[in-house]
């Protein structure tokens, strides 16, 4: 299938996939949850294929579900006639046909191992989603959250409480604290913190020595450590966080912060969200990812 919203290649042993609106920072609208899940299939088909990479261009991860033009790109699947429609979003929220996190969790159900490349923005369902794959390699100074704990959301993906441990997970919960992808590696949300530079080269690096061994064993030592999780209640946890998640995003300050950003636009959202913490958007300068870290896909290492 032709892709709108990523880009598809392969290299021998690796495929990578390029989550591919950096205009709006990879922002999730529709298709690009379809398009991942289908193109995380065609590698898992292709007999070349050891290793797939997701990675996001431009100078982001994914900086989350696009919520401009008054959620503009989600109405047809969650409104009935201007309104919300409950009935419509528990089955957007639950059904493998509709809900973007099966569709996230296709990183996570692939036979292959998945290494996510991290940099930039990496918040709310950006980080949902990177958090899906099995190996998660980030630049220092990407910023990794969920900023929907303050407003507007609920986990999805459930990755963040089985990736932490009991104080991380409530902390983050509560607090919505963002980090570094230096510090989301000193607290194991993810594997490995580089700088930028070294980013690009230490994926490539795992992912060619990963790609060296065994494919039947790449898959069994997966799917042993993924039962462990999945017999830890990860689905129903995935089950519930979607629905929260519909609720939150029709309580009266959810409700509010998509007015203001229908009306003031989405900065004037995040800046009031975000502004009494004085982090994501209004952080300073040195608690942000940095503006000239941009991945250019298709530029070749010299």
């Amino acid at each position: 299938m032709p892709y709108e919203t990523l880009l598809y290649e392969t290299d021998g042993a690796l495929a990578t996939i390029t989550l591919n609106r950096p205009e709006r920072l990879n922002t999730i609208v529709p298709p690009m949850p379809d398009e991942l899940e289908h193109a995380v299939a065609e590698a898992n088909r292709d007999p070349r294929v050891r290793v797939l990479i997701l990675r996001g261009a431009g100078r982001a991860f994914c900086a989350g579900f696009d919520f401009s033009g008054d959620f503009a790109h989600f109405k047809d699947l969650l409104y009935t006639e201007g309104r919300w429609d409950p009935g419509k979003d528990v089955i957007a929220a639950t059904s493998a046909v509709h809900a973007p996190v099966p569709k996230f969790m296709s990183l996570w159900r692939s036979a292959k191992p998945v290494i996510a490349q991290v940099h930039g923005w990496c918040v709310g369902g950006g980080s949902d989603m990177a958090l899906c794959a099995d190996l998660v390699i980030a630049a220092e100074d990407a910023q990794i959250g969920t900023p929907y704990s303050r407003a507007w959301g609920c986990y999805l993906s459930g990755m963040w409480i089985y990736r932490l441990g009991l104080a991380r997970a409530k902390w983050h919960a509560l607090t919505g604290e963002p980090l570094s992808g230096k510090e989301a590696a000193a607290v194991e949300l993810i594997n490995t913190a580089v700088p930028f530079e070294r980013l690009e080269e230490e994926v490539l690096r795992w992912a060619q020595r990963l790609a060296a061994l065994p494919l039947p064993q790449l898959v069994a030592m997966k799917l042993i450590v993924n039962q462990a999780y999945e017999n830890m209640g990860l689905h129903s946890t995935q089950l519930l966080g979607p629905i929260l998640d519909g609720y939150m995003r029709n309580i009266t300050e959810g409700l509010a912060f998509v007015e203001t950003a229908a009306t003031r636009g989405v900065a004037a959202a995040v800046a009031a969200r975000d502004r009494p913490f004085g982090d994501y958007s209004q952080a300073p300068p040195g608690r942000r990812p940095d503006p000239g870290h941009v991945v250019r896909p298709g530029k070749k290492k010299a």
